[in-house]
């Protein structure tokens, strides 16, 4: 398995994983009160920081034990881009449905649920039309 390979791997999982943490942590929090008024500003950050710190750790590490290191050919440019393009499409989709919810003027909770939510689709879709050009390969039409 290439390294870029392994690192899109690495992405995808953290995604998933600190987005279902963060999930539970706020579904914990609700009890009797509205999910609304839950307190989820902290668990969001330790999410993102947590899948950030994560990946890049898991990264050194894949790196440090790799033979080929972090040389990128042509293929695996192209891999990225198209990756990168298709989960780009989910930033937007996130972006817009946030600001069609602020200038609905909802809560802020349901905002930053939304670009979370935009982000991690983003990161796991890009990652998995990463992995099937890797798997089934990729011609560039």
């Amino acid at each position: 398995m290439p390294y870029e390979e392994k690192r899109t791997w690495i992405m995808a999982v953290a995604a998933v994983v600190s987005y279902v943490i963060y999930l539970v942590v706020v579904l914990f929090r609700v009890g009797d009160s509205a999910l609304t008024e839950v307190s989820y500003v902290a668990p969001l950050l330790w999410a993102v920081g947590g899948s950030i710190i994560a990946s890049i750790v898991a990264s050194i590490a894949v790196s440090i034990g790799s033979r080929d290191g972090d040389r990128k050919d042509q293929r695996d440019r192209e891999i990225d881009r198209m990756g990168a393009q298709t989960g780009n499409a989910f930033i937007v989709l996130g972006a817009v449905a946030a600001l069609a919810l602020a200038l609905a003027d909802r809560q802020s909770f349901w905002i930053a649920n939304v670009l979370y939510l935009g982000f991690t689709l983003s990161a796991v879709v890009g990652a998995t039309a990463k992995i099937i050009a890797y798997r089934r390969g990729y011609w560039p039409w």
